[in-house]
């Protein structure tokens, strides 16, 4: 049974001028494993991982229906490539039962997450 629906959308523009200026951002976004992640890509592809993160975890936040916050932080929720491409949700450690799915245009990026019980 599906418990939550969230969607989220970000301009890589915005997410790549706020890499350019600090790294505090990134810091503030993404796990240890997922910066190990994103630091093995070109420099483009680091700016569409970080923004899939933050959009992938803005959307579990709107599915879990808290928000960002003391309940769910950005380093509570943590999105890992598995070795067949497919990322994985886990909140707080734990494996989420659901599905998240990151798309990149040119000037966007876009993630939905579906979470089940």
């Amino acid at each position: 049974m599906i418990t939550g629906i969230g969607l989220d959308i970000t301009e890589l523009t915005r997410i790549k001028t706020i890499k350019m200026k600090t790294t505090k951002f990134e810091e503030r976004i993404l796990t240890n494993k997922e910066r190990a992640q994103m630091e093995k890509l070109s420099p483009p592809r680091q700016i569409e991982f970080l923004a899939g993160r933050f959009a992938a975890k803005e959307a579990f936040s709107k599915a879990l229906g808290t928000g960002i916050g003391k309940e769910c932080s950005f380093h509570d929720i943590e999105i890992l490539k598995e070795n067949n491409g497919k990322p994985s949700l886990y909140f707080k450690g734990n494996q989420v039962n659901g599905f998240v799915s990151i798309t990149h245009t040119k000037e966007y990026v876009a993630a939905q997450v579906i979470l089940q019980s």
